[in-house]
């Protein structure tokens, strides 16, 4: 009787024994599964890029990246970014993203110039003319740069395409006058060659062609305010680049 009782209490260990090391074996065959992660596309800076930099494939590539772990504003495709500019420096293989990018690639512009003319009788009076039409903008951006007097400003950096003859205009203006640029509507691809605007039709309707200037009232006019920062347009002429800087005029 005890022997068939040490026998059976034998085998319910067994099988309980046998139940358990299946269950565990089980449990790290499941834990030495490694799940597979799903990914994605990101794209990234293939080198350091400095701001203004045209993005393209020399200077991007794409990596892998965890899909549970979106990057907002990421690209997953180099053609998305393609010929656009960076706002800001990128280090390499920091992602590229939306926010990132010039808001203004591709858009047109006209190029403005106001400057002074001296009439015969010796007056002198400021006249505002377009001198290039529909240029495309190829980036945007800002930098700082040292002022007159040593200090940092942020001055605006815009790159236009320009042929060698709009180079020329462009540095004639930057000499001897102040430049604005105008956007273009985007349907208005014709040249307009529109008249030049003579500063005494503007304030005196009906009045002289060219507003008169004479020195010599007696008068201590008061020190002019300080000028605001300039900003920079980087001329392209072939395979050449060169910064052209003009005085800011949006606040006259």
């Amino acid at each position: 009787m005890n022997t068939n009782r040490l026998l059976v209490g034998l085998v319910i260990a067994l099988v309980i024994a046998f139940l358990l090391s299946s269950f565990v074996y089980k449990q790290f065959q499941k834990a030495s599964i490694v799940k597979p992660t799903s990914t994605q596309n990101l794209v990234v800076a293939a080198v350091p890029l400095p701001l203004g930099t045209r993005l393209d494939a020399s200077n991007l590539r794409v990596i892998q990246w965890p899909a549970n772990q979106p990057v907002a504003g990421m690209f997953s495709r180099i053609e998305d970014v393609a010929n656009r500019a960076i706002v800001t420096p990128l280090a390499e293989n920091e992602a590229v993203i939306e926010g990132k990018l010039a808001p203004i690639p591709g858009t047109m512009v006209d190029v403005l110039v106001t400057g002074r003319i001296v009439s015969k009788d010796g007056g002198q009076g400021d006249v505002t003319r377009t001198i290039l039409e529909n240029i495309r903008v190829l980036a945007a951006g800002q930098k700082v740069q040292q002022d007159r007097e040593g200090k940092p400003q942020t001055v605006a950096v815009i790159t236009l395409l320009v042929t060698p003859d709009e180079a020329s205009k462009l540095t004639m203006a930057a000499n001897d006058g102040k430049i604005q640029l105008a956007l273009r509507n985007t349907v208005d691809a014709k040249k307009n060659d529109p008249p030049t605007v003579l500063q005494s039709e503007l304030f005196t309707p009906g009045g002289p062609k060219l507003a008169i200037r004479h020195s010599g009232s007696g008068k201590k006019s008061a020190a002019p305010p300080a000028p605001p920062p300039p900003y920079i347009i980087e001329v392209i002429t072939g395979n050449k680049r060169e910064n052209k800087s003009f005085p800011n005029t949006k606040d006259h």
